[in-house]
């Protein structure tokens, strides 16, 4: 968000002016749901709210885009009485992090699509370069921590990272050509095989 939306959202009737923010973003998200790519007056005529209002808060079409994206603040995909087996573990958080993906891929595809060309100063605010399924996935493989670095752990999940999410799944169904039920398989073996890939280099290092 810019720092004039901050300013104007800080200064007085902040209660009202959050609903106003809230509706926008929610119009915003039922728009992207519809295969809508919104502008700011769109989803200000959606949410019955003046151009000039919703401008006050979303300055561009960025950065509405960004605010809609689903907010996924989860810190773990793992259940409480998550098992020690780092390969049971990893298609666990699989499992999850594409349901998420495929729950609110209409605003995934979204994003994805601003971050094939950001502008420079926003890179940092883009959804997909946050990280947060990297963490995930480094949590599923924290029991090789007695077995592999602090680096070689997350060189891995960045590897499984690349072959499950939103890219993997874009590319799998658009391109080619499975269903989304097939897509999540692939995405899922993929992940077991690198981590299988992984866990033999380090046997065969030990002979």
């Amino acid at each position: 968000m810019s720092c004039v939306s901050i300013s104007y959202e800080s200064a007085g009737r902040t209660h009202q002016k959050q609903r106003t923010r809230r509706a926008l973003v929610a119009a915003a998200r039922d728009l992207v749901a519809q295969g809508v790519t919104p502008k700011v007056e769109d989803a200000a005529a959606k949410a019955t709210i003046s151009r000039t209002t919703a401008y006050r808060y979303f300055p561009n079409q960025r950065a509405l885009l960004l605010a809609a994206h689903p907010e996924i603040d989860v810190r773990s995909l793992l259940p409480e009485e998550a098992p020690d087996d780092p390969e049971t573990r990893l298609d666990i958080v699989i499992q999850n992090f594409l349901r998420l993906i495929i729950d609110t891929e209409p605003q995934q595809r979204t994003t994805l699509r601003l971050s094939l060309d950001p502008a420079p100063n926003l890179r940092g605010e883009l959804p997909l370069r946050q990280g947060r399924a990297i963490g995930w996935i480094a949590e599923a493989l924290a029991p090789l921590r007695v077995r592999m670095s602090e680096a070689q752990i997350r060189r891995l999940a960045l590897a499984i990272r690349s072959a499950a999410g939103i890219e993997a799944l874009v590319w799998l169904t658009d391109i080619g050509g499975l269903s989304r039920r097939e897509a999540v398989r692939v995405m899922r073996g993929s992940a077991r095989a690198l981590l299988r890939s992984a866990l033999a280099d380090l046997d065969g290092g030990a002979d």
